[in-house]
């Protein structure tokens, strides 16, 4: 889905491009290229992760509990309140646990995962109200982007 080219959808393209560059920094490790940016409420950054699960041998080491880690560590709090997520792929339901824990408003994704995400695609963790903590979500940002820098990885992988 391509959104209409308003001043929020170039914003959120140019924070993709901060999670694509955390992506491409996966290369080589093994590891699926996935980034996350976190950003606070002026639009900086301060936290970011790619994918080290490989690298770390970390089961938990997805890129958007890496950046969740970060900007905690920045702020100095663990409530990421006021905070956007930009992640290349939707998250898992691991993850959208740890940003519904966070307590992050904001989660802009690129492409969908149809065999895992939980931000509305197989699940919607972070939108089910019997939670505490609701978030906002855009999907689909970069969309074919982010998807083609999946499919490359697994077509050599596989």
């Amino acid at each position: 889905m391509s959104l209409p080219r308003t001043a929020r959808s170039i914003q959120l393209a140019g924070w993709m491009d901060l999670a694509l560059s955390e992506a491409a920094l996966t290369a080589g490790s093994g590891d699926v290229p996935i980034g996350a940016v976190v950003l606070d409420a002026d639009g900086q950054v301060i936290g970011t992760g790619r994918n080290r699960r490989e690298e770390c041998g970390d089961p938990t080491a997805h890129a958007e509990v890496l950046a969740l880690r970060e900007a905690a560590a920045q702020r100095g709090e663990w409530r990421l309140e006021g905070c956007t997520l930009v992640v290349t792929l939707e998250p898992c339901a691991m993850c959208a646990g740890a940003i519904v824990l966070a307590r992050v408003p904001t989660v802009v994704f690129g492409a969908w995962d149809p065999k895992a995400g939980a931000c509305g695609s197989v699940f919607d963790i972070v939108r089910d109200p019997r939670l505490n903590h609701w978030v906002e979500v855009t999907g689909g940002v970069r969309e074919s982007e982010c998807a083609a820098l999946l499919r490359e990885f697994f077509r050599t992988h596989r």
